[in-house]
């Protein structure tokens, strides 16, 4: 258990809770989900009841060698040991309880890759940052939003957790907008490292020119995205 807290990740224990999302997830015989944090198992076989295919990874071995020998009857699930995010998989579906350590990768990740949608389970306080708006945005909240369409659908408190955290978690439904590349998620990165410049200031630094006064907090989230572009082009 001490190397789950390492990675950051809990245990979801309620089953009410896995039945909710996996219902808010709306698999179809046709989908492909993918599922980063098999855990104990919690998810998984739920996943497995309606999807053509469910591909469930975790960092953790010996967690996929327990979950090999318990799911023996599902021949449309797929175990993996090893990091999620540098997998290549095709999906339609993103189902997951993020250790808290990766929530931000997620959100990078999930924007560069081409699916339907998602129930992602996350940190209530990184809910909010991905929500956020004007001065309490950040680079990941202008490439959520960019990304996806994000709805919160509930709150889960900590007690739902083995072992429990220390703050409460939040379940939101993701809808992929646009697919985006990643120069121009690490450049959205870059131009918040500047946000205390106005936008002229922050293209020279990058070598482009630009007479605009206003800085990163005045702009709206398509203007950030469009500056990221602007220093992109060649």
């Amino acid at each position: 258990m001490i190397k789950r807290k390492l990675l950051g990740q809990h245990f979801l224990n309620s089953k009410s809770i896995a039945e909710f999302i996996v219902k808010e997830a709306r698999i179809s015989e046709t989908d492909v989900v993918f599922e980063i944090g098999t855990g104990l198992g919690i998810l998984t076989p739920l996943l497995c009841k309606n999807a053509h295919k469910v591909i469930s990874v975790d960092a953790d071995e010996n967690l996929i060698k327990k979950a090999k020998s318990k799911f023996l009857e599902f021949d449309n699930l797929v175990l993996k040991s090893g990091d999620g995010f540098k997998k290549r998989d095709i999906f339609s579906i993103f189902v997951s309880n993020l250790p808290y350590s990766k929530s931000k990768d997620a959100i990078e990740w999930l924007a560069e890759n081409s699916f339907s949608h998602g129930v992602i389970m996350v940190q209530k306080e990184f809910a909010e940052k991905l929500l956020a708006t004007s001065k309490n945005r950040r680079a990941i909240s202008i490439i959520a939003t960019h990304a996806f369409d994000i709805e919160k659908i509930s709150d889960v408190g900590k007690n739902n957790f083995s072992p429990p955290p220390k703050v409460d978690s939040v379940i939101l439904k993701i809808s992929k907008k646009t697919t985006m590349d990643k120069k121009l998620i690490l450049t959205i990165n870059d131009i918040f490292s500047y946000r205390r410049k106005t936008v002229k200031n922050i293209l020279k630094q990058f070598d482009k020119q630009s007479t605009i006064e206003k800085r990163i907090d005045d702009l709206s989230g398509d203007d950030i995205v469009n500056l990221a572009k602007k220093i992109l082009e060649k």
